[in-house]
């Protein structure tokens, strides 16, 4: 089975996720990074956007998994746009995500807080 990449680096959105109040009401940054693991051969043959991944589609599904619902964790935010991908996207084999929070209120200076999570289509 072929392990084709498409990826999607830095999308920046704003949103509402955190644990404090305010991070819930006043939203921040979010950057994220999505890998999908797919088998190409056929975009390769037709050079055909039916044959492939819309990328702009798939942005979209990232976009909404963002910015519909609030969340604690970034772990969650990272879950839910993998498991919208694998559930909108028949093609994809394999969706690893990172999700950024930049600044992150920690006693100390950091750039960002970053989780990755990696899920595979289960046969």
């Amino acid at each position: 089975m072929r392990k084709d990449i498409i990826r999607i680096n830095n999308a920046p959105f704003y949103a509402y996720h955190g644990v404090e109040s305010d991070e819930q009401n006043l939203g921040g940054k979010f950057d994220v990074d999505v890998e999908i693991q797919s088998d190409l051969s056929a975009a390769f043959s037709t050079d055909n956007l039916k044959s492939t991944i819309n990328y702009e589609a798939l942005y979209a599904a990232i976009e909404k998994s963002v910015t519909e619902k609030k969340y604690y964790l970034l772990e969650s935010v990272a879950n839910a746009i993998a498991r919208k991908i694998l559930r909108e996207f028949a093609q994809v084999d394999q969706v690893t995500i990172k999700v950024r929070k930049p600044h992150p209120r920690v006693k100390g200076v950091v750039d960002f807080v970053e989780v990755e999570i990696t899920e595979r289509r289960r046969e």
